[in-house]
């Protein structure tokens, strides 16, 4: 389901640090925040509970529960009675250990819906160099939590291409059920033993990530094999003789494989590492998204971009270019 940014007490539900993002919403935070502090920034300083549901004659439904948000008396999602909910503080608070000591450092957080929807961005010291070029890759960690019942609480690897601003799914397979889930207790020793395991993942997930982008980076394909690979991606319908807008599609992806952002680097240029990186582009920037206004549109394309049809295209990209890249 498409989202779009949430709203507390009038103001957007989004809080960020750095250059302001491409949606242009949301209060601009001085300095990388904690996670009571970017809580706060970002209205997710609410709670939500569960209701029994009835119907209209006064009949209890068995079973289920409303997840309600109690803040703004809406109803987030329905639930079976052995949902537990995650509130936005604890969903947060496990990683304060790690930003405290100055391994992670939150940028953006935010909600999408009415509240449904929750997300921290949190960056990692230190980037991938591509290639031993300008190219870098900042590495950060996106969790998400859904109060809809929807998807459970998730830390994605989430590379970011600092040129372009552009969003990696290095996820192989990534779909609804894939990333880290986090392990709740009450006291801070086990805390910190969660928030130190996702770290370690990450820092191995990132460590054979950097190799597999070197890989790429020194793979030039023919122009058959970046054909097949577009074609992969964006292929013509089958029930349809009317091709022109995958072609249209492929012919923009080409283009951007040509003339990309960051692409015109001579240790990149024309390897499988553009061509990835001209799929993630158009995704990010090029690809149109329904709305009913401007803002409407960027929170759907963000949504999509991380959570939607937009992430799960770019997971297959991914393998596709590692496929192509040890092809011959």
């Amino acid at each position: 389901m498409a989202h779009n940014l949430a709203t507390t007490n009038g103001k957007t539900s989004f809080a960020y640090y750095g250059e302001s993002p491409w949606h242009g919403l949301g209060q601009k935070l001085d300095a990388p925040a904690t996670a009571q502090e970017a809580i706060m920034a970002a209205g997710l300083d609410f709670e939500v509970q569960l209701t029994p549901i009835a119907t209209y004659d006064g009949l209890t439904v068995e079973g289920r529960r409303a997840v309600v948000r109690y803040d703004k008396q809406e109803v987030l999602g329905v639930v079976s009675d052995r949902y537990v909910p995650v509130q936005n503080r604890q969903a947060f608070s496990f990683l304060d250990c790690c930003v405290a000591d100055g391994g992670l450092r939150y940028h953006t957080a935010g909600a999408l819906g009415r509240g449904e929807k929750i997300f921290l961005l949190a960056k990692l010291p230190e980037s991938i160099r591509v290639k031993n070029s300008d190219d870098l890759v900042d590495k950060y960690l996106l969790l998400s939590n859904a109060h809809d019942g929807s998807a459970a609480l998730r830390i994605f690897f989430t590379p970011i291409r600092v040129v372009c601003q552009n969003t990696l799914n290095l996820a192989e397979r990534r779909g609804q059920g894939q990333g880290v889930s986090i392990l709740h207790k009450g006291n801070l020793e086990a805390k910190i033993r969660e928030a130190q395991r996702v770290l370690g993942l990450a820092q191995r997930f990132y460590d054979d990530a950097a190799a597999r982008i070197d890989s790429l980076a020194s793979h030039y394909p023919s122009q058959q094999q970046l054909k097949q690979f577009f074609a992969s991606l964006y292929p013509d319908p089958e029930e349809s003789k009317d091709n022109a807008r995958a072609k249209k599609v492929r012919e923009e992806l080409q283009r951007l494989f040509d003339e990309g952002i960051g692409h015109d680097d001579p240790a990149i240029k024309g390897t499988s590492w553009t061509a990835l990186n001209a799929v993630t582009e158009y995704i990010d920037h090029r690809r149109s998204t329904r709305g009913k206004d401007d803002s409407d549109r960027a929170s759907r394309r963000l949504d999509s971009i991380w959570f939607g049809s937009g992430a799960n295209l770019k997971a297959k990209a991914w393998d596709l270019a590692l496929q192509m890249a040890t092809s011959n």
